[in-house]
């Protein structure tokens, strides 16, 4: 919007209804010169261009030669709106004369419709009014390609595009040390200021590619981007992810999903990246420790919680290229829930890759217990997380009892003293014994 304060012929075009359709197609068919199809009168300046701000002088000259007209009775509108008498004069018997200070922009691209009517009405000639601002540098260009033969762009119009008028924006793009400059013909692809090159392009070389914008007060070239498209390869979000539960225990999940269709058709892996929430939260929880890996389970959760899971894709190794490409969207959000328990949760969060070592802090001290466990036990055969996930839900299952348990040790000081300070090993009532047939022991004080 232009600075100061509006003319009275901008705020009453402003205030109105949208005008009726034969008024709005005038600009698009070509502005009328006199309602009966024959040239009666002419509107000078005819179909001008102007700056947001600025003035403009027209008139409306009637032919000599025309019965009964004359400039006496005429009068202006604007898109419809018919203009104050006090913004136009008559010049002599066959011309008026209308003055429009500090113009706004236009209400349509293009162009809004200035008309000279008769006495009656009827339409004399008609001019198409552009009133708007040159184009800015556009800037934000980023790109991508999903099968390294295509590429597709997208970018930011300057000021937001805000322009008034129609702003043609095109891309281009060249090898960078030779060729010549190629235009992009597949526009709005992926949204209003983006275009698709579905072919023909190299690998190994870099491109050049800007955009440049122009309407009818000017033109602007934004920046050039140079990229290789080995370096912006990227996938599709990872399908069929699944999100369920590790048998009993509380404060799991297992999460697994297959790789994306493209993977399986050229020479590169992918890492990938774990994001997870509460369901009654919109904060989301990172895990980057994924690698490569189509699986892996969250730990450190709170029990009896809903948890909706994404996953996303990073290819890499393309061809050799050190370079990672770009990430892919995320996937569809999946919901599990966490077994409810009587014990709280820590809250935390990691992934426990499948088959590998843990990588929290926790669950790694946990494992490290269970495995110090089995060798005082002299339990060292088919070690497995299978073991291990069942070890974890007898544990979580008998906690209730080892309270007890405490309180009995915390209350037997008399028996302790018959036995010489020496308690003994027993086991403990009503629990079962863990997988491989070797019972849980707790330290007791002799009776």
């Amino acid at each position: 919007m232009p600075a100061g304060r509006p003319g009275p012929a901008a705020q009453s075009a402003r205030r109105p209804p949208p005008p009726p359709l034969p008024l709005l197609l005038l600009c698009v068919l070509g502005a009328p010169r006199a309602g009966s199809g024959a040239d009666t009168a002419v509107i000078s300046p005819q179909d001008p261009t102007l700056l947001i701000g600025s003035s403009l002088q027209a008139t409306c000259s009637v032919h000599g030669d025309t019965p009964g007209a004359t400039a006496e009775g005429l009068y202006w509108t604007l898109n419809g709106r018919r203009l104050p008498p006090e913004l136009s004069r008559m010049l002599n018997a066959s011309t008026m004369a209308l003055a429009l200070a500090n113009l706004n922009g236009s209400r349509q691209q293009s162009g809004d419709n200035l008309v000279c009517h008769a006495r009656d009405g009827s339409i004399l000639a008609g001019s198409c009014l552009y009133v708007g601002l040159p184009p800015e540098k556009p800037f934000n260009i980023s790109c991508w390609s999903r099968n390294m033969k295509d590429l597709t762009c997208r970018w930011t119009p300057g000021a937001h595009g805000e322009t008034f008028l129609h702003t043609n924006y095109s891309l281009k793009y060249k090898l960078r040390w030779y060729g010549q400059d190629n235009t992009c013909e597949e526009y709005h692809t992926v949204g209003p200021h983006s275009c698709h090159i579905p072919k023909d392009l190299a690998l190994f070389t870099p491109y050049e590619i800007w955009v440049e914008a122009t309407n009818r007060l000017g033109s602007a070239r934004s920046d050039v981007l140079t990229l290789d498209i080995l370096d912006v390869v990227t996938t599709d979000p990872p399908p069929d992810v699944h999100v369920s539960r590790v048998g009993g225990l509380e404060d799991q999940l297992s999460v697994r999903w297959v790789s994306p269709p493209a993977l399986k058709d050229f020479l590169f892996q992918a890492k990938y990246q774990i994001r997870y929430r509460v369901e009654d939260s919109v904060d989301w929880k990172v895990v980057d420790d994924v690698s490569n890996q189509t699986s892996c389970r969250l730990a450190g959760l709170k029990p009896g919680t809903v948890y909706f899971v994404q996953v996303r894709c990073n290819p890499f190794g393309i061809y050799g290229s050190k370079k990672a490409g770009i990430w892919s969207e995320w996937s569809h959000p999946t919901a599990a829930s966490t077994p409810r328990s009587e014990r709280p949760g820590p809250g935390g969060g990691a992934c426990e890759p499948r088959g590998g070592e843990p990588s929290s802090g926790p669950v790694r001290r946990e494992l490290k217990q269970f495995l110090g466990w089995l060798k005082k036990h002299a339990y060292c055969s088919n070690l497995s997380f299978r073991l291990y996930d069942q070890w974890r839900a007898w544990m979580q299952k008998s906690h209730k009892t080892r309270n007890q348990d405490e309180g009995i040790l915390s209350s037997g000081r008399r028996g302790t003293a018959r036995g010489k300070g020496k308690p003994r090993w027993v086991g403990r009532p009503g629990v079962k014994s863990p997988p491989g047939g070797h019972r849980p022991w707790a330290l007791h004080p002799q009776p």
